[in-house]
């Protein structure tokens, strides 16, 4: 039964890891696209390059986005050897994007969304040949805001860190106050961070032993069986 709960765990982080690549990378890479044309089209109106961009998304780019993501993760994963399916931490997850091929299949995305929009006549002849020109920048972008949004991970990670060790001392004072507070900004942070099944892990236990204190009154007379039970619900 032991290895059966491991076995479900492994595969419910992986799924959520999954989920939440594809959906945070996803609007990372669309606001890259969006931010890429803006420099590319500098005289064109704010509304027609939301347009543009819709074309696009409709010729193939939004679905694309999703399975190149898939596939780098994929591919990355293999490269490294990951035979669990789980990323262990945040520059696995840098590598395998990096390493998956992410803005190579985004050029490709690119090429065949505006050669599909010029040839439905949503998109001018001249204009696609303005995209496909100022393509490099587009990636440039998408690009920078992927790295940047791994070093924001890495910071939302040291951070959970930082509150996770003020709320033990909290803890360690009984000051349940504190622990709120600390508590309450672990929480904020996990929406942000690509879910690690060592930080989820840790979090738990805080976030169980965190409640049993609460829902005894804020009592923090707890047994060793207790304090044990929080560590493993």
């Amino acid at each position: 039964m032991e290895i059966e709960n491991l076995l479900d765990n492994s595969i419910s982080v992986s799924n959520e890891q999954k989920s939440f690549i594809e959906s945070k990378f996803g609007n990372i890479i669309n606001k890259g696209i969006n931010m890429g044309l803006r420099y590319v089209l500098p005289d064109v109106i704010e509304n027609e390059v939301i347009e543009i961009k819709d074309t696009l998304l409709k010729n193939g780019l939004k679905e694309g986005i999703k399975k190149a993501i898939d596939s780098a993760i994929n591919l990355g994963k293999s490269a490294m050897g990951i035979v669990t399916g789980n990323f262990e931490n945040i520059k696995q997850v840098q590598t395998a994007i990096k390493n998956g091929g992410i803005i190579d299949s985004v050029s490709e995305l690119i090429d065949s969304a505006v050669s599909k929009g010029v040839e439905s006549g949503n998109i001018t002849y001249d204009l696609g040949k303005t995209i496909e020109r100022g393509k490099n920048t587009i990636l440039n972008t998408v690009s920078n805001n992927i790295e940047n949004e791994f070093q924001s991970q890495l910071q939302s990670i040291e951070k959970i860190d930082k509150y996770s060790n003020n709320w033990k001392n909290y803890f360690e004072s009984k000051d349940f106050e504190g622990m709120q507070r600390e508590y309450e900004k672990i929480q904020e942070k996990l929406k942000d961070i690509v879910p690690i099944e060592n930080t989820i892990k840790k979090a738990r236990n805080i976030s169980n032993l965190h409640n049993l204190i609460k829902n005894n009154g804020r009592n923090f007379d707890l047994s060793e069986e207790e304090i044990e039970l929080a560590k493993i619900i």
